[in-house]
C-alpha cells in the first residue's frame, strides 16, 4: 500500500497527515494558530514563525499516531501556491530536505485543487466529469474537471472572493473574526429577506463572480441606520449578508452544470462549511438531477490530507517535483 506523508502551511494553520492510496486517513493532524484573532486577520510574519515552531513537532507525533517509520513513506506532498509566501516557503523547505534526507520523491499541489480532492477523503469513488465550486477567503472558481489531472477554470471572482466577503461584512456587523462561522451561526435566527443586498454580474452566461459593491452596499446600508438598530436586527441582517453572497454561488453553478451537462457537483474550501450554502446548493441540485458532494466539516478547513488526496493522481502519474522547485503566490486552481 502507497503513503503519502503531506504538509499544509500556505495560511495559518499547520498540519501534516499520512495517507494511503485508498485514500483511508491514517491521521490528519492540524495546529490552528489562534494568535492571530487580536489583530482581526492573519498576521503574515508571524504565520510563518508559528509554522517553524509547529512543523517538526507535528511530523514526529503523525509517524507516531500512525506507528510509521521514513521507511512505511512512499512520497511526500506539500502545498506550494497559492498563500502566503512565506508560509508557503516554511512548508515547501521542510518537505525538500525531508525528501532529500530519506531519498523519497516530492509531489508539489495546488492549494485549491487540494481543497477540491478533499471530497475523496469521504467518497473514495467520486469520477469526472464534474464541477467544482471553490470558496475560500482568498479564492472563489468554478472549475469543469474533465479528468482527475485535466480542467478548466470556467469562472471566478473578478475582485473579492466571497470568504473575504464574510469576514469584512462580519466586521461592519460587529461579530468579529473569522467572520464566516460567525455570520453562519447568527443567521439561523435571522430573516435573510430583511434586508435587499446587490448580487453581481447577473448577465446571462457569466459565470464569474464579484463581492466588492456587497461590502460597499452593506457599508453604506450601515451608515444610514443607529448602532442601536444594527444591534436591534444583527441576526436579520446577516442573514441577508449571508444570502447575497450565496446566491450567485447556487446560481452560477447549477447554471453551468445544466449548460454542460454535468451531474456531479463538488462544494470546496473553507465556506463550504456554511450550513445555508450546503443546504440550497444540496437541494437544488438534486432538483436539477445533479449529484452534490460537500467534504466533512473538518476538511473544510485548511488540512494536510487534502493536500496528499490531490497528489496520488500526480504521483500515479509519475509527475513528481524537482527539488529546485519555488512556491509561489499566483492565486487559482492549477496543476503545478
Amino acid at each position: 500500500m502507497k503513503r503519502i506523508l503531506a504538509f499544509e502551511s500556505s495560511c495559518d494553520d499547520t498540519s501534516v497527515a499520512i495517507v494511503e492510496e485508498d485514500y483511508s486517513v491514517l491521521c490528519n493532524l492540524v495546529s490552528t494558530q489562534h494568535a492571530h484573532s487580536e489583530f482581526g486577520g492573519v498576521l503574515p510574519e508571524l504565520a510563518s514563525r508559528l509554522h517553524l515552531q509547529n512543523i517538526l513537532y507535528l511530523t514526529e507525533a503523525a509517524l507516531k499516531k500512525a506507528s510509521l517509520s521514513p521507511q512505511d513513506i512512499s512520497a511526500l506532498a506539500v502545498s506550494i501556491n497559492p498563500g502566503l509566501i512565506g508560509s508557503l516557503i516554511v512548508g515547501l523547505s521542510f518537505a525538500k530536505s525531508l525528501a532529500w534526507s530519506w531519498g523519497k520523491p516530492l509531489v508539489t499541489v495546488n492549494h485549491m485543487l487540494a481543497h477540491i480532492f478533499a471530497n475523496f477523503l469521504a467518497v473514495p469513488e467520486i469520477q469526472p466529469p464534474f464541477l467544482a465550486l471553490v470558496v475560500s477567503g482568498g479564492h472563489t472558481e468554478l472549475v469543469h474537471f474533465h479528468t482527475l489531472t485535466e480542467f478548466e477554470v470556467v469562472g471566478k471572482t473578478l475582485d473579492d472572493a466571497a470568504g473575504e466577503t464574510f469576514d469584512k461584512t462580519a466586521k461592519l456587523l460587529g461579530l468579529g473574526y473569522p467572520g464566516g462561522p460567525a455570520i453562519d451561526r447568527i443567521s439561523t435566527q435571522g430573516d435573510p429577506s430583511f434586508a435587499e443586498f446587490p448580487r453581481a454580474l447577473k448577465r446571462k452566461g457569466d459565470l464569474n463572480f464579484s463581492y466588492s459593491g456587497l461590502k460597499t452596499a452593506v457599508l453604506e446600508y450601515l451608515s444610514r441606520h443607529s448602532p442601536d438598530y444594527i444591534v436591534q436586527h444583527q441576526a436579520d441582517l446577516a442573514a441577508s449578508v449571508q444570502q447575497a453572497i450565496i446566491d450567485p454561488l447556487i446560481k452560477k453553478t447549477l447554471a453551468c452544470a445544466r449548460q454542460r451537462k454535468i451531474e456531479t457537483i463538488l462544494l470546496a474550501g473553507g465556506v463550504a462549511a456554511n450550513t445555508a450554502l450546503r443546504k440550497q446548493l444540496s437541494d437544488q441540485a438534486a432538483a436539477l438531477g445533479a449529484k452534490l458532494y460537500c467534504p466533512p466539516l473538518d476538511l473544510c478547513v485548511d488540512n494536510a490530507a487534502m493536500v496528499a488526496a490531490a497528489a496520488f493522481p500526480k504521483f500515479r502519474a509519475g509527475d513528481l517535483a524537482p527539488l529546485d522547485v519555488n512556491a509561489f503566490s499566483t492565486k487559482g486552481t492549477r496543476t503545478l
